[in-house]
């Protein structure tokens, strides 16, 4: 009986956060476009290479551009301080419990800048594949990562992700020959979810 009266507030809380969320990310995306900042927010399970891919992008966009980032993590600030690396504007955003990063936490962190210093704001989302993919951050594209040596399955498993970003990346494509990576199965489990999705192929260690 209790379970039957709980789980539909359960549920209304969860649209409440969501819809807050949203209102609040739309603001973000004004601001952001009014401050002439191109947002990218990159998601992935851990250990698909965001921080190293990441790292070689902010380095070599930083040659041209203003760039700086944000990154989510339950604990440490291991990943910020590899890309500090970089030389690109780095603040960390330690979540604790929280499995995704929310609209509120973008706008608390970017306080520490001025956006007119900015071209490019890269975030680096919590590594996870499920909480990220109802919250909007005020990105102008979401790029969702899988890399070679998670199987050529994890679209399949993880639809709505796929379905909530707009660009899909391949990493480490060096190793697809040694752990098996079955390429044109992985291709087929993306187009099943979005038929346009556009896939890039990288490797942050070896040119491909």
């Amino acid at each position: 009986m209790s379970q039957a009266i709980e789980q539909p507030r359960i549920v209304k809380i969860r649209e409440n956060v969501l819809k807050k969320n949203d209102v609040l990310a739309r603001q973000l995306r004004k601001r952001f476009q009014e401050e002439k900042v191109y947002v990218v927010n990159i998601v992935s399970s851990p250990g698909s290479g965001k921080t190293t891919l990441l790292t070689e992008v902010l380095t070599r966009l930083s040659k041209n551009f203003k760039v700086a980032a944000l990154v989510g993590d339950l604990a440490t600030e291991n990943d910020a301080q590899r890309l500090q690396q970089s030389g690109a504007k780095v603040h960390q955003i330690t979540t604790g419990t929280v499995c995704h990063l929310e609209a509120q936490m973008i706008e608390d962190s970017i306080k520490h800048w001025n956006l007119l210093d900015i071209d490019f704001l890269f975030i680096e989302n919590v590594g996870n594949l499920v909480c990220p993919s109802s919250y909007d951050l005020g990105e102008n594209v979401r790029v969702v990562l899988f890399s070679t040596t998670e199987g050529e399955d994890k679209p399949e498993k993880y639809p709505t992700i796929v379905n909530s970003a707009d660009i899909a990346i391949v990493t480490k494509m060096d190793l697809a020959e040694v752990v098996d990576f079955n390429k044109e199965a992985f291709y087929q489990a993306i187009y099943q979810s979005r038929p346009n999705m556009k896939v890039f192929e990288v490797s942050a260690k070896k040119n491909i």
